[in-house]
């Protein structure tokens, strides 16, 4: 053994105390925002079937829920909106409505927590009678109509007091066309969180049954990625960035980490992972059965999307990644 010669790299290994030490990727709380799906009605607290401990929640519970993502140390929230199936058109009305959910729920938490800070999605899917992100004709779904709806959805929110417009209907141009219309309007200062390489993929299940937005006839195929394409993330993060976006989502992020890595070594723009509805569900079922520890499982899964290149995450295991990490002190 005497001749034989190696690197002895377990040595940075060898205590928790050393791991630590040179520990290269971090978890913050800071780092994470928090979906909040905000439904019509009075004393609605809807436990998602497919996302257990994730809630459709009425006005009258949002509150609640705010508070202990505040306590909790959670710096960032992100609203989705739920009406009834009635109050749904053709357009989307409901979307940029001065009494929309979303903005109302801004308005709500704003008065009590002027400091979080509350993304508006910015989509017209759970608001369309047909579930899609624009203007329909026939079977098509018209890009350059649609951008209007949006513009105006992205106002109307701003109005709202939202901090952040967070625009995902993946439509051509649809930057370029919000900062337009926010700048207008006067809110040079809200910065836009783009959903810029967007994949249409099969993560998102549970969200639809969360959102009520499924399609009501085909896909989203014609204007979401195709999972098989690499070089198409750059053309859109790149699109994106020369609009005016000042944020880029990468959606989902589990299997899409080589992606959100290309993004970051693209931008200096913040990136951000959205760790979506179906890598929650996953992860959630395989621990009610016992099949892997929920705790470690989780902070490894986020730790690998910061690995990757995410400055931020959006993921339905905020609150609990936030305890985590506090257990961890």
């Amino acid at each position: 053994m005497k001749d034989i010669q190696f690197t002895r790299h377990r040595r940075l290994r060898s205590s928790a105390g050393i791991r630590s030490l040179v520990r290269e990727t971090y978890l913050h709380k800071e780092d994470f925002i928090y979906p909040i799906f905000v439904i019509d009605g009075e004393d609605i607290k809807n436990e998602i079937a497919s996302m257990p401990g994730i809630y459709q929640l009425s006005m009258d519970h949002l509150l609640a829920e705010v508070d202990e993502v505040v306590s909790l140390g959670i710096k960032s929230v992100i609203l989705f909106g739920v009406p009834f199936e009635h109050d749904k058109d053709e357009e989307g009305t409901g979307a940029f409505s001065h009494n929309g959910l979303v903005q109302v729920a801004t308005r709500l938490i704003k008065e009590k927590y002027p400091e979080l800070i509350v993304v508006a999605d910015t989509c017209l899917c759970e608001y369309t009678s047909h579930g899609h992100c624009g203007v329909v004709e026939g079977d098509k779904i018209l890009n350059d109509a649609s951008l209007d709806l949006l513009t105006k959805t992205a106002i109307s929110q701003a109005e709202a007091g939202a901090d952040i417009i967070a625009p995902s209907n993946m439509m051509d141009g649809f930057v370029t066309a919000i900062r337009a219309g926010l700048d207008e309007a006067g809110f040079l200062d809200v910065p836009i969180m783009s959903y810029a390489v967007k994949y249409a993929s099969s993560y998102y299940g549970p969200f639809r049954e969360a959102a009520n937005g499924a399609p009501q006839f085909g896909d989203r195929k014609t204007y979401q990625m195709d999972p098989a394409n690499r070089m198409e993330a750059f053309r859109e993060a790149e699109s994106d960035i020369d609009e005016g976006a000042d944020f880029l989502i990468v959606k989902p992020a589990l299997s899409y980490q080589d992606i959100i890595r290309d993004v970051k070594n693209y931008t200096t723009l913040p990136v951000v992972a959205y760790n979506v509805s179906g890598e929650y569900s996953m992860v959630k079922a395989a621990a009610l059965n016992g099949w892997v520890d929920e705790k470690s499982i989780v902070l490894e899964m986020l730790t690998g999307m910061k690995r990757a290149g995410a400055d931020l995450i959006i993921t339905y295991f905020a609150k609990d990644a936030a305890r985590y990490l506090d257990d961890m002190k």
